[in-house]
Protein backbone atom coordinates (compact mmCIF):
# COMPACT_ATOMS: atom_id res chain seq x y z
CA UNK A 1 0.00 0.00 0.00
CA UNK A 2 2.50 2.08 1.12
CA UNK A 3 4.87 1.74 -2.59
CA UNK A 4 1.44 2.49 -4.31
CA UNK A 5 0.76 5.48 -2.56
CA UNK A 6 4.47 6.45 -3.15
CA UNK A 7 4.15 6.27 -6.72
CA UNK A 8 1.18 8.11 -6.99
CA UNK A 9 3.13 10.71 -5.30
CA UNK A 10 5.95 10.59 -7.87
CA UNK A 11 3.32 10.60 -10.76
CA UNK A 12 1.54 13.36 -9.55
CA UNK A 13 4.50 15.40 -8.86
CA UNK A 14 6.22 14.85 -12.84
CA UNK A 15 2.58 15.26 -13.97
CA UNK A 16 2.77 18.81 -12.74
CA UNK A 17 6.63 19.19 -14.67
CA UNK A 18 6.70 21.57 -17.49
CA UNK A 19 7.00 18.86 -19.81
CA UNK A 20 4.75 17.15 -19.28
CA UNK A 21 1.79 18.02 -21.25
CA UNK A 22 4.32 18.39 -24.15
CA UNK A 23 4.92 14.67 -23.42
CA UNK A 24 1.40 14.10 -23.72
CA UNK A 25 0.74 15.78 -26.55
CA UNK A 26 3.97 14.14 -28.91
CA UNK A 27 2.25 10.42 -27.28
CA UNK A 28 -1.60 11.50 -28.94
CA UNK A 29 -0.07 12.69 -32.09
CA UNK A 30 2.74 8.73 -32.18
CA UNK A 31 -1.07 7.14 -31.49
CA UNK A 32 -3.14 8.47 -33.67
CA UNK A 33 -0.37 8.15 -36.81
CA UNK A 34 0.28 4.74 -36.34
CA UNK A 35 -3.75 3.55 -36.41
CA UNK A 36 -4.21 6.11 -39.34
CA UNK A 37 -0.95 4.38 -40.64
CA UNK A 38 -2.04 1.06 -39.86
CA UNK A 39 -6.01 1.11 -40.93
CA UNK A 40 -6.00 2.86 -44.01
CA UNK A 41 -2.93 2.15 -45.45
CA UNK A 42 -4.55 1.42 -48.73
CA UNK A 43 -5.89 4.44 -49.42
CA UNK A 44 -3.24 5.91 -49.38
CA UNK A 45 -0.75 3.79 -51.60
CA UNK A 46 -3.50 4.30 -54.38
CA UNK A 47 -3.98 7.83 -54.00
CA UNK A 48 -2.40 9.68 -57.34
CA UNK A 49 -2.04 12.98 -58.94
CA UNK A 50 -3.71 13.86 -62.24
CA UNK A 51 -0.31 13.80 -63.70
CA UNK A 52 0.39 10.27 -62.93
CA UNK A 53 -3.43 9.03 -63.56
CA UNK A 54 -2.74 10.65 -67.03
CA UNK A 55 0.36 8.85 -67.67
CA UNK A 56 -0.82 5.58 -66.82
CA UNK A 57 -3.99 6.13 -68.87
CA UNK A 58 -1.65 7.21 -71.80
CA UNK A 59 0.22 3.47 -71.41
CA UNK A 60 -2.80 1.57 -71.53
CA UNK A 61 -4.19 3.74 -74.49
CA UNK A 62 -0.64 2.82 -76.48
CA UNK A 63 -1.45 -0.50 -75.88
CA UNK A 64 -5.21 -1.68 -76.44
CA UNK A 65 -6.20 1.83 -78.10
CA UNK A 66 -3.35 3.21 -80.22
CA UNK A 67 -3.86 0.56 -83.05
CA UNK A 68 -7.34 2.30 -83.97
CA UNK A 69 -7.27 5.49 -82.70
CA UNK A 70 -3.91 6.30 -83.10
CA UNK A 71 -0.58 6.83 -80.89
CA UNK A 72 -2.49 10.78 -79.80
CA UNK A 73 -6.07 9.71 -80.84
CA UNK A 74 -6.05 11.72 -83.65
CA UNK A 75 -7.89 8.65 -85.35
CA UNK A 76 -6.56 6.13 -88.03
CA UNK A 77 -8.42 6.61 -91.41
CA UNK A 78 -8.76 3.26 -94.23
CA UNK A 79 -6.60 3.68 -96.99
CA UNK A 80 -9.48 2.11 -99.68
CA UNK A 81 -12.28 4.47 -99.47
CA UNK A 82 -10.89 6.88 -96.82
CA UNK A 83 -13.59 6.08 -94.04
CA UNK A 84 -12.10 5.97 -90.74
CA UNK A 85 -10.89 2.95 -89.41
CA UNK A 86 -10.68 4.48 -85.65
CA UNK A 87 -12.37 7.78 -84.94
CA UNK A 88 -10.65 11.16 -83.62
CA UNK A 89 -11.01 10.70 -79.75
CA UNK A 90 -9.69 14.48 -79.20
CA UNK A 91 -12.67 16.83 -77.26
CA UNK A 92 -15.24 13.41 -76.78
CA UNK A 93 -14.76 13.97 -72.74
CA UNK A 94 -14.31 11.70 -69.81
CA UNK A 95 -17.97 10.59 -70.13
CA UNK A 96 -17.72 8.90 -73.71
CA UNK A 97 -14.63 6.62 -72.23
CA UNK A 98 -15.97 6.06 -69.21
CA UNK A 99 -19.21 5.03 -71.12
CA UNK A 100 -17.42 2.78 -73.85
CA UNK A 101 -15.19 1.43 -71.46
CA UNK A 102 -17.75 1.06 -68.75
CA UNK A 103 -19.96 -1.43 -70.74
CA UNK A 104 -17.01 -3.49 -72.76
CA UNK A 105 -17.76 -1.71 -75.46
CA UNK A 106 -14.37 -0.92 -75.96
CA UNK A 107 -11.69 -2.30 -76.76
CA UNK A 108 -13.63 -4.17 -79.38
CA UNK A 109 -13.13 -7.42 -80.02
CA UNK A 110 -13.27 -7.14 -83.80
CA UNK A 111 -14.85 -4.65 -86.55
CA UNK A 112 -17.98 -4.60 -86.95
CA UNK A 113 -21.41 -2.09 -87.72
CA UNK A 114 -21.79 -1.58 -84.14
CA UNK A 115 -19.98 -1.95 -81.20
CA UNK A 116 -21.61 -4.38 -78.45
CA UNK A 117 -22.05 -4.43 -74.72
CA UNK A 118 -20.11 -7.33 -73.21
CA UNK A 119 -17.46 -8.10 -70.22
CA UNK A 120 -15.23 -5.30 -70.02
CA UNK A 121 -11.52 -5.40 -70.36
CA UNK A 122 -10.10 -3.21 -67.78
CA UNK A 123 -11.00 -2.23 -64.36
CA UNK A 124 -12.61 0.67 -62.87
CA UNK A 125 -9.09 2.16 -62.06
CA UNK A 126 -8.32 1.48 -65.36
CA UNK A 127 -10.74 3.06 -66.31
CA UNK A 128 -10.55 6.36 -65.30
CA UNK A 129 -7.19 6.63 -66.05
CA UNK A 130 -7.91 5.90 -69.94
CA UNK A 131 -10.82 8.67 -69.25
CA UNK A 132 -8.58 11.05 -67.55
CA UNK A 133 -5.94 10.67 -70.19
CA UNK A 134 -8.57 10.92 -73.12
CA UNK A 135 -9.20 13.77 -71.45
CA UNK A 136 -6.09 15.58 -71.61
CA UNK A 137 -6.22 15.84 -75.52
CA UNK A 138 -9.07 18.30 -75.16
CA UNK A 139 -12.23 19.23 -73.37
CA UNK A 140 -15.61 17.21 -73.52
CA UNK A 141 -18.40 15.96 -71.22
CA UNK A 142 -16.73 14.96 -67.44
CA UNK A 143 -18.14 11.82 -65.31
CA UNK A 144 -21.12 12.67 -63.90
CA UNK A 145 -21.05 13.01 -60.43
CA UNK A 146 -23.54 10.66 -58.48
CA UNK A 147 -25.98 12.78 -57.30
CA UNK A 148 -26.59 13.64 -61.53
CA UNK A 149 -28.00 10.53 -62.07
CA UNK A 150 -28.64 8.55 -59.15
CA UNK A 151 -32.39 8.43 -58.12
CA UNK A 152 -32.23 6.35 -54.65
CA UNK A 153 -32.46 9.58 -52.39
CA UNK A 154 -35.84 10.99 -53.79
CA UNK A 155 -38.67 10.95 -51.77
CA UNK A 156 -41.66 8.71 -53.02
CA UNK A 157 -43.44 12.06 -53.84
CA UNK A 158 -40.18 13.09 -55.56
CA UNK A 159 -39.86 9.34 -57.20
CA UNK A 160 -43.49 9.67 -58.83
CA UNK A 161 -43.27 12.97 -59.84
CA UNK A 162 -39.88 12.33 -61.75
CA UNK A 163 -41.22 9.27 -63.38
CA UNK A 164 -44.13 11.35 -64.84
CA UNK A 165 -41.56 13.72 -66.50
CA UNK A 166 -39.05 11.35 -67.44
CA UNK A 167 -41.72 8.98 -69.05
CA UNK A 168 -42.77 11.84 -71.04
CA UNK A 169 -39.36 12.51 -72.32
CA UNK A 170 -38.44 8.97 -73.27
CA UNK A 171 -41.87 8.23 -75.16
CA UNK A 172 -41.15 11.78 -76.95
CA UNK A 173 -37.26 11.42 -77.95
CA UNK A 174 -36.73 7.54 -77.22
CA UNK A 175 -39.32 5.29 -78.34
CA UNK A 176 -38.99 5.36 -81.76
CA UNK A 177 -35.28 3.30 -81.18
CA UNK A 178 -35.57 2.33 -77.61
CA UNK A 179 -39.49 0.81 -77.61
CA UNK A 180 -41.47 2.39 -75.46
CA UNK A 181 -40.68 -0.58 -73.26
CA UNK A 182 -36.98 0.27 -73.19
CA UNK A 183 -36.29 -3.00 -74.80
CA UNK A 184 -34.26 -2.09 -78.08
CA UNK A 185 -34.96 -2.71 -81.60
CA UNK A 186 -33.31 -2.71 -85.01
CA UNK A 187 -31.92 0.42 -87.02
CA UNK A 188 -31.22 0.92 -90.56
CA UNK A 189 -27.77 -0.10 -92.21
CA UNK A 190 -27.71 -2.86 -89.90
CA UNK A 191 -27.51 -0.81 -86.58
CA UNK A 192 -29.58 -1.65 -83.55
CA UNK A 193 -30.81 0.15 -80.37
CA UNK A 194 -29.78 -1.58 -77.32
CA UNK A 195 -31.91 -2.68 -74.74
CA UNK A 196 -31.66 -0.53 -71.20
CA UNK A 197 -32.83 -3.07 -69.21
CA UNK A 198 -30.17 -3.67 -66.54
CA UNK A 199 -28.13 -0.69 -67.48
CA UNK A 200 -26.15 1.06 -64.96
CA UNK A 201 -27.47 4.71 -64.34
CA UNK A 202 -24.47 6.24 -64.36
CA UNK A 203 -24.22 4.83 -68.24
CA UNK A 204 -27.48 5.51 -69.66
CA UNK A 205 -26.88 9.42 -68.00
CA UNK A 206 -23.51 9.43 -70.31
CA UNK A 207 -25.13 7.84 -73.24
CA UNK A 208 -27.51 11.07 -73.45
CA UNK A 209 -24.74 13.10 -72.60
CA UNK A 210 -22.34 11.95 -75.31
CA UNK A 211 -24.42 9.92 -77.95
CA UNK A 212 -22.64 7.04 -78.59
CA UNK A 213 -22.35 4.96 -82.41
CA UNK A 214 -25.90 6.01 -84.27
CA UNK A 215 -27.27 7.74 -81.22
CA UNK A 216 -28.27 11.43 -80.89
CA UNK A 217 -26.36 13.44 -78.56
CA UNK A 218 -29.06 15.09 -75.94
CA UNK A 219 -26.98 17.56 -74.25
CA UNK A 220 -27.66 19.60 -71.34
CA UNK A 221 -29.08 22.60 -73.39
CA UNK A 222 -31.29 19.77 -74.87
CA UNK A 223 -32.13 17.64 -71.87
CA UNK A 224 -31.01 19.39 -68.62
CA UNK A 225 -29.10 17.01 -65.82
CA UNK A 226 -32.51 17.30 -64.18
CA UNK A 227 -34.35 16.02 -66.97
CA UNK A 228 -31.72 13.33 -67.97
CA UNK A 229 -32.10 11.95 -64.02
CA UNK A 230 -36.41 11.88 -64.59
CA UNK A 231 -35.85 9.87 -67.84
CA UNK A 232 -33.49 7.33 -65.70
CA UNK A 233 -36.31 7.24 -63.02
CA UNK A 234 -38.81 6.42 -65.48
CA UNK A 235 -36.53 3.63 -66.63
CA UNK A 236 -35.83 2.17 -63.39
CA UNK A 237 -39.81 2.31 -62.91
CA UNK A 238 -40.24 0.21 -65.59
CA UNK A 239 -37.62 -2.54 -65.04
CA UNK A 240 -39.30 -3.02 -60.99
CA UNK A 241 -43.06 -2.90 -62.46
CA UNK A 242 -44.65 -6.68 -62.49
CA UNK A 243 -45.79 -7.77 -65.78
CA UNK A 244 -49.41 -8.41 -65.10
CA UNK A 245 -49.95 -10.00 -68.20
CA UNK A 246 -47.26 -13.04 -68.01
CA UNK A 247 -46.25 -13.03 -71.43
CA UNK A 248 -44.42 -9.80 -72.62
CA UNK A 249 -42.87 -11.11 -75.94
CA UNK A 250 -39.59 -9.30 -75.31
CA UNK A 251 -41.74 -6.02 -74.94
CA UNK A 252 -41.28 -5.21 -78.57
CA UNK A 253 -44.58 -3.62 -78.65
CA UNK A 254 -47.78 -3.78 -81.08
CA UNK A 255 -45.54 -5.70 -84.10
CA UNK A 256 -44.29 -8.92 -82.06
CA UNK A 257 -48.21 -8.97 -80.35
CA UNK A 258 -49.58 -8.57 -83.76
CA UNK A 259 -47.45 -11.43 -85.29
CA UNK A 260 -48.21 -13.38 -82.37
CA UNK A 261 -51.79 -12.71 -82.89
CA UNK A 262 -51.64 -13.86 -86.72
CA UNK A 263 -49.65 -16.53 -86.43
CA UNK A 264 -50.44 -18.17 -83.68
CA UNK A 265 -53.90 -16.99 -83.13
CA UNK A 266 -55.47 -16.42 -86.24
CA UNK A 267 -52.67 -19.49 -87.35
CA UNK A 268 -54.24 -22.17 -84.85
CA UNK A 269 -58.00 -21.26 -85.36
CA UNK A 270 -57.33 -22.24 -88.89
CA UNK A 271 -55.45 -25.48 -87.97
CA UNK A 272 -58.15 -26.00 -86.20
CA UNK A 273 -61.25 -25.49 -88.24
CA UNK A 274 -59.16 -27.70 -90.78
CA UNK A 275 -58.68 -30.64 -88.30
CA UNK A 276 -62.94 -30.36 -87.51
CA UNK A 277 -63.40 -30.06 -91.09
CA UNK A 278 -60.92 -33.45 -91.73
CA UNK A 279 -62.71 -35.69 -89.12
CA UNK A 280 -66.17 -34.64 -89.91
CA UNK A 281 -65.54 -35.63 -93.58
CA UNK A 282 -64.45 -39.78 -92.37
CA UNK A 283 -67.14 -39.73 -90.22
CA UNK A 284 -69.72 -39.22 -92.96
CA UNK A 285 -67.29 -41.87 -95.47
CA UNK A 286 -67.42 -43.80 -93.12
CA UNK A 287 -71.23 -43.73 -91.99
CA UNK A 288 -72.03 -44.18 -96.41
CA UNK A 289 -69.67 -47.61 -96.68
CA UNK A 290 -71.50 -48.66 -93.34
Amino acid sequence: MRFLNRTAGRLSRHRRGPLAGLSVLLIGLLMTGGLYAAFSPATAQDTKTDAELIEQGRELFLVGCSSCHGLNGEGIPTQRDGNVYGPSLIGVGAAAVDFQVGTGRMPMSQPGQQAKRKERAFDEQETAALSAFVASLGPGPAIPNETDYSVDGMTEAEREAAIVRGGQIFLTNCTACHNFNGQGGAMPHGGYAPSLKGVDSKHIYEAMLTGPQTMDVFSDGNISPDQKRDVIAYLRSIEEQPEYGGFTLGGLGPVSEGMYAWIIGIGGMVGFAVWIAAHTTRSKKDKVEA
